[in-house]
């Protein structure tokens, strides 16, 4: 059997497959929050204590750069190889990859309802696809077809330079670069980034902080689903948490479209992560395909590249799959 795992700096999520049952039909599966463990190996064991299930290989997807077979994530202290976590977990053998490279790894195996077309577009055969992430963090990858299939790339371009699009953002640039020093698009295209765009508004009083909102967010372990779902069910009652939805979907849309650009995704955009699931209805408002297509000369290029929101579980699919076919199960 497989052990599989889509490791991310908020939660964790684990399963075990039968290769006759396939990717979509785990024998067991499990959610954990990473930051309450202090590595993966006490949670895998956990894990496989309750469930009182064994495994033969292991191939978890962590939200980070893996470079021979060594992962660190970005945004939790947890150092790993796939020759400590084999060991550990008494498994033959493990294998890491980045949490977007198996997101990208499973696009080209989506089912109809696991996808929401936010642009139709005019796909070109074969075209190399783009995949942008927004979660706790930003991910990014891509997929280039090498003749006979697609090979997934994973990419750390969350953490390039975010350019600001107009004189809003370039006050945000200057409140964000004050905090952090360098401000990428994860900065403010992400969970955190939500966060730091609604700090920026509420200290340049955009508009008023509603009373007890303070408060509330204060007391939250994360702030970011309050401000969120707060601007999506009565976007009038908190101008504040609504412009900071709004700001954050252009970016989203604009970082997608520069990502499309440099991948020359004529094959399809996908968007992956927690957030855009979420926020389906402000994603399919004229604000993001307005950021997604402004890029000058080639907006008519950008106006057919498909897009699409994941909305399933997909990097826990993707290091499945993956792993599959990586050690031979069938």
């Amino acid at each position: 059997m497989l052990l599989a795992g889509d490791i991310g700096a908020t939660k964790t999520l684990l399963g075990v497959y039968k290769p006759e049952k396939g990717a979509r039909q785990p024998v067991a599966q499990a959610e954990f929050p990473s930051a309450k463990y202090p590595n993966l190996e006490t949670m895998v064991l956990e894990f496989l204590d309750q469930t009182k299930h064994t495994a033969t290989f292991g191939c978890f997807d962590v939200a980070g750069p893996v470079i021979q077979g060594r992962a660190k994530l970005t945004n939790l202290p947890w150092l790993m190889t796939e020759d400590s976590l084999a060991k550990n977990l008494r498994l033959k053998k493990v294998v890491l990859l980045n949490d977007l490279k198996a997101v990208a790894y499973v696009v080209p195996h989506l089912q109809a309802d696991e996808i929401h077309t936010i642009n139709p577009g005019n796909i070109v055969t074969n075209g190399a696809i783009a995949v942008i992430a927004p979660g706790t963090g930003l991910g990014e990858a891509f997929l280039i077809w090498n003749g006979a299939e697609y090979l997934a790339c994973s990419s750390e371009g969350g953490h390039a330079d975010f350019s600001p699009a107009n004189e809003t953002q370039v006050e945000m640039w200057r409140h964000v670069a004050k905090k952090f020093g360098h401000v990428s698009y994860e900065r403010v295209c992400s969970g955190q980034g939500i966060f730091n765009i609604y700090e920026f508004l509420r200290d340049h009083k955009f508009a008023p902080e509603p009373p007890g909102f303070a408060a509330k967010l204060a007391e939250a372990t994360d702030p970011t689903p309050i401000i969120a779902k707060t601007a999506m069910i009565d976007p009038a009652a908190n101008p504040l948490c609504t412009a900071t939805l709004h700001i954050f979907v252009e970016i989203l849309g604009a970082e997608a479209g520069n990502l499309a650009l440099k991948a020359l995704a004529t094959g399809g955009v996908y968007l992956g992560g927690g957030i855009p699931k979420k926020v389906l209805p402000w994603l399919k408002d004229h604000r993001f395909m307005q950021a997604f297509v402004n890029k000058g000369r080639f907006m008519e290029l950008m106006k057919n590249m498909p897009v699409h929101a994941i909305i399933s579980r997909a990097a826990l699919l993707g290091a499945t799959l993956y792993g599959f076919d990586h050690f031979k199960i069938s």
